[in-house]
């Protein structure tokens, strides 16, 4: 089913207070997280509202718990997310590389003890043209122009991301070949075996950004460890592999996020970047296509065109997902207040 935008953020809202997250923070969290399903970005959206609830279960999330800033100097700053969902502390990190960035030409805020943020590419967006370069091996990066979109690019480490699968499981569909391998590396398109190697197995898994494990990437393991290095071993945040080793029940998993804004006047001219990056992407969307009908695009434009759509037409839900939620809501005594359009 569809659902209108508003709905979806009253339901995760609902259901966050429930679990007793404060309401500003909830709020927050409520926004980033549908604003992700509207761009399209439906493995980071509504859908993880049943791996937060597993990891509130477990003791592992501390909903109740404040960001706070431990270390503060000049254009750097390191803030510590309380074992607390991710977007509150991600959104405030954000912001203050952004408020640094202004006044010293770059802004560079670690966060450590930090949980899963949702999609990387919002916050890019919420800096409007700096450069973001975040933990747990998304990577964003967003720029302005002065007619067009943003340029955003929000991309995994690997293949796919691991929430992909979980879409894939909750519509019963295939999964192409190449995202999930096996232990003996052989690849997985079963979408409810895919789950299992990526969430719940030690063997198997993603692959990694260019090329299979069978076949192995170098350049896709140096591309992960090098946003592992910023948003985790420079903040504070663990490396799994090491986690995993002596991780008890209701351990925080400790992970770390990397966020970087630079203000291009320290560079140039009021708004010439901005023009300049305007010719880039009119260059860009002139290129001649194979098809007429799928003109090129450049990052951003999918996300952008898939939020118009959905804010007409509604998210979608598929039956598995709405089934999920009911049974959250039942848990958590959240009134449930999704209808479909």
């Amino acid at each position: 089913m569809n659902v209108y935008a508003d709905q979806v953020r009253q339901q995760i809202l609902l259901i966050l207070q429930a679990w007793g997250m404060p309401a500003d923070m909830a709020v927050v969290t409520a926004d980033l997280m549908v604003e992700t399903d509207l761009m399209g970005i439906d493995s980071h959206g509504v859908s993880m509202l049943m791996m937060y609830e597993e990891m509130r279960l477990s003791g592992a999330l501390k909903l109740q718990a404040r960001p706070a800033v431990v270390r503060d100097k000049g254009s750097t700053a390191l803030l510590d997310g309380g074992a607390s969902l991710g977007h509150p502390v991600s959104s405030m990190a954000m912001n203050l590389a952004v408020d640094k960035a202004l006044v010293h030409g770059v802004g560079v805020v670690g966060v450590r003890n930090s949980h899963h943020f949702g999609a990387a590419g919002v916050y890019a967006r919420i800096a409007s043209g700096r450069q973001t370069v975040l933990g747990t091996n998304p990577l964003a990066f967003a720029a302005p122009a002065a007619r067009n979109r943003p340029f955003v690019l929000d991309m995994a480490t690997t293949t796919v991301a691991a929430g992909k699968v979980k879409v894939y499981h909750l519509n019963d569909k295939q999964m192409p070949q190449g995202w999930v391998v096996d232990d003996a590396g052989k690849a997985v398109v079963d979408p409810h075996q895919g789950m299992d190697y990526v969430f719940k197995r030690p063997d198997g898994g993603l692959t990694p950004l260019g090329g299979t494990r069978e076949l192995g990437s170098h350049k896709g393991y140096g591309l992960a460890m090098m946003v592992h290095i910023l948003g985790g071993t420079l903040t504070g945040g663990s490396f799994s592999p090491i986690r995993n080793r002596s991780q008890k029940q209701g351990d925080p998993d400790n992970i770390g996020h990397f966020f970087f804004a630079l203000d291009p006047t320290f560079f140039r001219e009021e708004g010439e970047f901005q023009n300049d990056m305007d010719d880039v992407i009119d260059v860009m969307h002139q290129t001649p296509c194979a098809n007429p009908e799928e003109p090129v695009l450049v990052a951003g434009d999918p996300e952008a065109l898939a939020r118009e759509k959905r804010l007409r037409e509604g998210i979608p839900i598929p039956s598995r997902l709405e089934e999920h939620i009911r049974e959250i809501c039942a848990r958590c005594g959240a009134e449930y207040v999704l209808q479909e359009i």
